[in-house]
């Protein structure tokens, strides 16, 4: 009898141990495997960027209740320094980072996932059309667009007026006659912040885009164009040009973006080519007078491309929730949260479908960037390497000092492009 009833308590024991077991694993399953787990890393520069954030993914939490997302937030300067560790050892699902040669870089080494498949499946490719080229490595894409920003001409409306401009100048014949006008009137035509290198870069931008093209800039931002080829230095001749014409302020160079924008507000410059990112910062009174409009056609035969340079998502190679991950960029990439994103960044919204910005300025963007033909180029330093990217502003530095010294510079600068390039 003892010996019965000892197996009839194993087994009730046996009995409850498995019952606790398979409550147990049904808890765990419960809590982790049909819920699914999502880890984003996020970079961003203060709060307001960082609640931005943070309401988008409450607004995906409620979206996908099952999935349990986890996110952290670094400040930008400290995400760059870490970002190359995370990709090469546990990775993150999400991670943000900038369109071009800086998505390029990890896109080469196999550390960011081929996205192709979703950009056609979630009908990207005319979501993001103005964008595919930047957010494409080899042919194939590894970017989810967020927010980009407009490049152009901002200028003061009422001192056109007072100039006698009737519009803004659409080819450079007019943009030329517009400084000639300005100056007649004892106004600076342009105000230019060159202590800062990349302002700079603006300008080598937009006159080889207008006068070579995309793909030609590309290959030179690529170290495949030597930097005596006529067609780099043509470039230089037409800028050239205005610094010859004093259509630029005096002593550029000792000037920051800071120090260059009150010329604009004070009414002792009438333009400043910049990224529409400096609009929130104009003082209420001078808001209403200023105006912007797309960098003038030099060559009609050239397609128009733009610098507008793209935020992007990106799912690392090395992601252990590749499901959750696509399901966070397709819930991104729609119309309303590209929209959401951008407006609350300040920027423009990726997105052609998103609805248009309120403010007359990034209206304006909106249209040059969601209209282009010719491509989107990322900006001077994020579409090369950073060592040609410091050496090549350091270059632009030295030919606005003294244009007369153009050749030595552009001697130079070839000099660099074998060397960092290994040609």
């Amino acid at each position: 009898m003892k010996h019965s009833s000892n197996r009839s308590r194993l087994g009730r024991t046996a009995i409850a141990a498995a019952l606790v077991a398979a409550a147990t694993a049904g808890s765990w399953y419960a809590n982790d495997a049909h819920a699914g787990e999502l880890d984003i890393n996020i970079a961003y520069k203060g709060a307001s960027q960082r609640a931005v954030w943070q309401k988008v993914l409450d607004e995906f939490k409620a979206a996908h209740p099952d999935i349990d997302v986890k996110v952290a937030f670094v400040e930008e300067e400290a995400y760059k320094v870490q970002l190359p560790s995370w990709l090469t050892t546990v990775s993150p699902d999400i991670v943000n980072w900038h369109d071009g040669e800086r998505m390029a870089y990890y896109a080469k080494r196999g550390l960011f996932d081929d996205l192709s498949g979703q950009w056609n499946k979630d009908g990207w490719d005319g979501m993001y059309a103005s964008t595919k080229e930047a957010s494409s490595y080899k042919g194939k894409q590894y970017a989810a667009p967020t927010f980009y920003y407009s490049w152009g001409l901002f200028y003061r409306k009422d001192l056109f007026q007072k100039a006698g401009i009737a519009s803004e100048p659409k080819t450079w014949p007019e943009f030329l006659d517009a400084c000639k006008k300005l100056k007649a009137a004892g106004i600076t035509p342009i105000a230019v912040a060159g202590r800062d290198a990349w302002t700079l870069a603006g300008w080598f931008d937009y006159l080889d885009l207008r006068l070579n093209g995309n793909a030609f800039h590309q290959k030179l931002m690529a170290g495949e164009v030597p930097y005596t080829d006529p067609r780099v230095k043509k470039v230089y001749t037409t800028w050239k040009q205005l610094l010859d014409d004093h259509d630029f302020i005096d002593n550029s160079l000792s000037y920051d973006l800071d120090s260059a924008q009150p010329f604009l507000f004070q009414g002792k410059a009438a333009m400043m080519l910049m990224g529409t990112f400096i609009s929130a910062g104009f003082p209420a009174d001078v808001k209403p007078k200023m105006g912007y409009f797309q960098f003038p056609i030099i060559d009609p035969n050239v397609p128009t491309a733009e610098d507008g340079p793209v935020e992007s998502l990106h799912i690392p190679a090395h992601a252990k929730h590749k499901a959750e991950a696509q399901a966070f960029l397709a819930f991104t990439e729609t119309p309303k949260i590209s929209a959401e994103l951008a407006y609350g960044m300040g920027s423009l919204p990726a997105n052609s479908q998103s609805t248009e910005p309120e403010d007359p300025i990034s209206k304006v963007g909106f249209q040059i960037l969601s209209n282009t033909k010719g491509g989107i180029a990322q900006f001077y330093d994020r579409d090369m390497t950073k060592e040609m990217a410091d050496e090549g502003m350091k270059g632009m530095q030295q030919f606005v000092a003294d244009p007369t010294k153009l050749d030595d510079v552009l001697a130079q600068l070839e000099q660099a492009r074998k060397r960092i390039y290994k040609k």
